[in-house]
């Protein structure tokens, strides 16, 4: 039975377990649909509390609201699922917003945005046996490394800990490696060719087979660099979106980097379910048309 956005904290309250009933009855699909691509709706920005689009800093607090353009979204035709932690997942679930959807688990949020630890990027959110229990199908992890920082160290340990889980479970895990660095105290993620290159090679090395590994990359600064920076690797890719200022730019960068060979679909978030200009059909219908 699907419950409204309001019934939600009531059946929370008093019956829990209709969270792991719902996912029991919930019908799957496989990973890659018949169009051959994907296109996944990401949502796990809150968990880092990272809240903010544009000059909005509490935009994505609302959570009825933004359950409500998650819906939206995952109702229009080319949307093959959705990227998020478990609370917001298990509203969707209770909603019956995931029927025939790809459902993939946000692993590691613990490197809250602008925190003094937020390139310590723990595991604090599902892991690949709660991925397995509840029938979701792929995991996500990122993966921020910083060479003057001994932290990173753990966090690739880790993140090849988790990668080697998912594999056990024949999961796949969508890992997003960036080469980061503190500038003027902030968490900067460095989209130049070489920088994105170097991250590719290190997180396709991660954990003891890559059978299951996909990787979530950004187009680069230059997006005519993307065939060269591509060709680092052989593992399936999806390009993420991230909070964009120029939407129309955004879709021309996307559709070139779609092109090529290696790139099977894209992740993308803010900037679909918090679109500048229009509203959130249009912008996911567009993002879909480029695919």
């Amino acid at each position: 039975m699907n419950r409204s956005i309001p019934d939600l904290t009531t059946v929370r309250a008093r019956n829990p377990e209709a969270v792991a009933e719902a996912a029991a009855r919930r019908a799957r699909r496989p990973l890659i649909g018949d169009s051959g691509r994907l296109l996944i709706v990401a949502a796990d920005h809150p968990a880092r509390g990272a809240l903010g689009i544009g000059g909005r800093r509490l935009a994505m607090a609302d959570r009825a609201d933004l359950l409500e353009r998650l819906c939206t979204a995952l109702s229009r035709p080319g949307v093959d699922g959705v990227l998020a932690t478990a609370d917001i997942l298990e509203d969707l679930l209770l909603l019956g917003a995931l029927e025939n959807k790809v459902v993939m688990g946000s692993m590691n949020r613990g490197g809250l945005a602008g925190a003094s630890f937020e390139m310590d990027d723990r595991f604090t959110g599902h892991r690949a046996q709660d991925i397995a229990r509840l029938g979701f199908d792929a995991g996500k992890l990122l993966v921020r490394i910083d060479y003057d920082d001994p932290g990173s160290l753990t966090t690739l340990e880790s993140s090849a800990r988790a990668v080697d889980a998912m594999a056990e479970h024949r999961l796949p895990v969508f890992v997003e490696p960036f080469i980061s660095r503190r500038v003027d105290g902030r968490v900067r993620n460095d989209l130049s060719a070489e920088a994105v290159t170097r991250s590719i090679a290190i997180a396709s090395g991660l954990g003891g087979t890559s059978a299951y590994t996909w990787l979530k990359l950004p187009v680069t600064d230059d997006v005519h660099d993307m065939e060269e920076v591509l060709r680092a690797s052989t593992l399936p890719v999806v390009l993420l979106g991230g909070e964009v200022s120029d939407q129309e730019a955004a879709y021309e960068r996307w559709g070139r980097a779609l092109r090529l060979p290696t790139v099977q679909g894209m992740v993308v978030g803010r900037s679909l379910l918090y679109p500048a200009e229009g509203s959130v059909e249009k912008a996911v219908d567009t993002a879909a048309g480029l695919l």
